[in-house]
């Protein structure tokens, strides 16, 4: 291998290195409108410090209803219902209870692969526009725990590069 090519190749590791350290989890949309559907898609680009991801928890936040997960293959689905603080009008039905959290757990994510857990959602219409949905993700893994549960305070602005643990988050749009 040529000099010029070796420096190339151990710069381009050191980046891709240095850009996965600092990843978290995120929704693969990161705008969404209010009054309508919603697929969530939880990108995990890693496990925790080098260990494999074995449960992957999402909390459902208040105004986000008719939630139904995706099930993966060689994991356990579970979706928790709870009581929601308020009731929702949906397809002319009056809902006040739902998935408050989905678990998948069961299954082996290794630390150097990437992967999704979608949530099909509905976001209601007594969301704020022109503001942030926060989802918080509990990542377990075979050893250690991320807690990506970190949201801002309300009024202040998004997540600041200071934010370690960033809850994925998604721009809440008017309806058109």
């Amino acid at each position: 291998m040529p000099k010029s090519s070796h420096w190339l190749l151990l710069i381009a590791i050191a980046i891709l290195t240095a850009s996965s350290a600092g990843a978290h989890i995120s929704l693969e949309d990161k705008q969404a409108t209010i009054g309508a559907p919603y697929e969530a898609v939880f990108a995990v680009p890693h496990g925790c410090s080098g260990s494999a991801t074995i449960k992957f928890r999402v909390q459902i936040p208040e105004g986000v209803i008719a939630v139904k997960p995706m099930p993966k293959a060689g994991w356990n689905l579970e979706a928790i219902e709870g009581k929601y603080a308020g009731g929702y009008d949906y397809h002319g039905k009056k809902l006040s209870e739902g998935v408050r959290e989905v678990v998948w757990s069961g299954g082996k994510l290794p630390d150097r692969n990437y992967d999704e857990f979608v949530i099909s959602t509905y976001l209601t219409d007594g969301l704020k526009p022109n503001t942030t949905l926060y989802f918080p993700v509990v990542q377990e893994c075979e050893q250690g725990v991320s807690r990506w549960i970190d949201i801002p305070a309300e009024g202040s602005a998004a997540h600041g590069h200071d934010s370690k643990s960033p809850a994925p988050g998604v721009k809440l749009m008017p309806k058109p």
